[in-house]
């Protein structure tokens, strides 16, 4: 067996032929946050049919970009003490599901922190993996377990109304209206603990998964959880945007960005087999902008600038103004202001463009747009070959 990046790896073990989840819990919350059912089974011994609906949303759980559908988040050690909020997660990975109080109280933090109106299923599954051992050359060895890796996964699904419509009846060979049933969704927002980094448990991190990566779920990360608050991608991509361009200043132009946008995707090429993404530290953009061209006395006013840029990006939180005010339900937490490269740069695309211009280039050919004077005017070249098209036509450019 090949061996498979962290995520992937857990993954893969949301088949029949290898599954060993021990336990599934579920809640399903209405749209009063009333609690309308719960179960409780040996995931085994569930019908198969339903076993590979449940793979579904187990792996969709485990899908998407790292640090923009998958966010590792540590905890502060102040969490990991009694009555934090890792030492509680800790609590209920020990249980193994077992202890129905303690799950019980899960789901009251899950409807307390979670925000939204609908109805939905959190689902908690408990799990171990023999770790396989790993030769030199990556090859997993099934029958060389190193370590036991034994974790939680949660997963919040809406549960919707299916679509109305006509559905054909086999016995009366016609068309009826179809009855209307209640649908469980792919994953909102879900979570594994402890956290899988370098093919080991880490307790002091958790890997947060959200559907949509510009809505995190403030609220459910600071309270159940009890982590910092990652910005998100898109924020990521204006602090890197805002960083240039305060240390640029007037020398904020055409050349010297497309420098920066084809070294930074060069560093992402490079580094496109390795497991984990590239992230972008401080030291990381610095070196970026000054490899890429910009001047020393430019550069001697980055450090300002980036603690600038990302301070507003991630403001200390204050304290609550009556701590006592139990309306008052988010714990403000410092925000992280990790970026990571694949959030920042458009590997697929280069863009120039003004008020009325958009100009759409192939990654690897920006050297076919330049900007010179002409005629005392600015304005952008671009090398063209003897194929155009002008909305789908081919035109005689000759």
């Amino acid at each position: 067996m090949i061996y498979l990046s962290g995520k992937l790896e857990i993954r893969h073990q949301f088949a029949p032929s290898v599954c060993s989840i021990s336990k599934i819990c579920g809640c399903y919350v209405d749209g009063d946050h009333n609690k309308v059912a719960t179960i409780k089974e040996q995931f085994l011994t569930m019908p198969e049919e339903e076993t590979f609906k449940y793979f579904e949303i187990f792996k969709k759980t485990l899908s998407g970009s790292i640090g923009k559908n998958l966010v590792t988040m540590p905890f502060p050690t102040s969490q990991e003490f009694e009555g934090g909020t890792q030492e509680f997660l800790c609590r209920l990975r020990k249980s193994k599901l077992e202890d129905d109080d303690l799950v019980n109280e899960f789901y009251d933090k899950v409807i307390e922190t979670y925000d939204y109106t609908g109805n939905y299923l959190i689902m908690l599954i408990h799990d171990t993996y023999d770790i396989p051992g790993k030769t030199t050359d990556g090859i997993l060895m099934d029958d060389a377990s190193d370590e036991v890796y034994e974790y939680i996964m949660c997963s919040i699904c809406h549960v919707n109304l299916s679509k109305a419509g006509l559905s054909y009846f086999d016995v009366e060979s016609t068309f009826h209206n179809r009855v209307r049933d209640w649908v469980v969704d792919m994953p909102d927002i879900g979570f594994l603990f402890p956290a899988f980094i370098d093919r080991s448990t880490d307790v002091h991190n958790i890997l947060y998964y959200t559907k949509k990566p510009e809505e995190l779920h403030e609220s459910f990360i600071s309270n159940l959880l009890g982590t910092g608050l990652p910005i998100t991608a898109g924020e990521q991509k204006d602090v890197f945007h805002e960083i240039v361009a305060e240390t640029l200043g007037d020398d904020c132009n055409y050349d010297i960005v497309r420098t920066i946008h084809d070294n930074l995707n060069e560093m992402i090429e490079q580094r496109k087999d390795s497991p984990e993404p590239l992230t972008l530290t401080k030291n990381t953009i610095k070196n970026l902008l000054t490899e890429s061209g910009v001047s020393d006395d430019k550069m001697e006013n980055f450090d300002a600038h980036y603690e600038k840029v990302t301070s507003a990006a991630a403001p200390v939180p204050q304290p609550a103004e009556n701590p006592d005010d139990e309306a008052a339900i988010v714990v403000p937490r410092e925000k992280s202001t990790v970026m990571y490269a694949s959030n920042v740069a458009n590997t697929r695309t280069f863009e120039v463009k003004t008020p009325d211009v958009v100009i759409k280039v192939n990654p690897e050919r920006t050297d076919l747009v330049e900007t010179m004077e002409i005629d005392g005017r600015k304005c952008i070249v671009i090398q063209i070959s003897d194929q155009v098209e002008v909305n789908g036509i081919p035109i005689n450019n000759n």
